[in-house]
């Protein structure tokens, strides 16, 4: 009986969890449209996500086209088949490796962040003291995260891909002796506008479900020190398992 109700106690928790950060995301979208417009956090908030991070999805998204290309170039060569090296690559960045990647290294540098700095707040009263004030701290601090991730994340995306195929180009071409026509050519006749904007709209829906998870763990954030870590360690891991877990369902509606 014991086991039981240790099932039950973590369902209901997970349960409970799930509607806790449903209903902040409502919260967090339905007061960006209401005034008073907090545009310097907003602002602050777009450098953070995009500035910040354009180093490191940029650095990922290179090292990922290359071997990529390393990869399909032996795959292919097989079948005698090596001009689809391309159209691999462009494909698997453009329509899963993008979004999903970009999301990961977004949680790992943005997730923890607003997970610990929300948090931090929490343990120490600042937002208790917002409350006093007259702010609501779903507008003053989830709001402008939500509005810059879902921004951020799809010109994020958009530019992993865009390196990744260039670093597979410089393999494939200047590494691997295959046909720079062929590369280019078959890129521009097997991916269609769809298979981006698909890329697109994953990133933006990964940028949403990353900082509400973050925002929500910090809010939950207690117990000083010890619990901003836990809470922190929470975002992480939620956001990334939400990120596949919405991807899967998303490339089953898409494709």
């Amino acid at each position: 009986m014991k086991a039981i109700e240790n099932i039950g106690t973590w369902t209901l928790a997970k349960v409970e969890g799930t509607g806790s950060a449903a209903l902040l995301a409502w919260e967090g979208i339905v007061w960006m449209f209401r005034r008073p417009f907090r545009w310097r956090l907003f602002l602050q908030q777009l450098e953070f996500v995009g500035v910040g991070s354009l180093l490191i999805v940029l650095l990922t998204g290179a090292f990922t086209g290359m071997v990529m290309a390393v990869q399909s170039a032996y795959a292919f060569r097989l079948f005698n088949a090596e001009g689809y090296v391309g159209t691999t690559v462009a494909l698997a960045l453009t329509r899963e490796l993008g979004p999903v990647l970009t999301g990961l290294m977004v949680t790992g540098r943005v997730g923890s962040s607003i997970a610990t700095e929300i948090g931090t707040m929490g343990v120490t009263e600042q937002i208790d003291a917002l409350r006093t004030m007259a702010v609501n701290p779903v507008q003053y601090l989830v709001s402008p995260r939500i509005a810059a991730m879902t921004i951020m994340m799809p010109v994020l995306c958009l530019l992993f891909s865009l390196v990744g195929i260039f670093g597979a180009w410089l393999i494939a071409v200047g590494g691997l002796g295959l046909d720079s026509g062929v590369f280019h050519a078959r890129i521009v006749s097997v991916v269609t506008a769809w298979d981006i904007w698909s890329g697109v709209l994953k990133a933006a829906v990964f940028g949403v479900t990353i900082a509400v998870i973050s925002s929500n763990a910090g809010y939950k954030a207690e117990g000083g020190a010890r619990g901003v870590g836990l809470a922190t360690t929470r975002a992480v891991v939620y956001s990334s398992v939400g990120i596949l877990v919405a991807d899967y369902f998303m490339t089953v509606m898409m494709f």
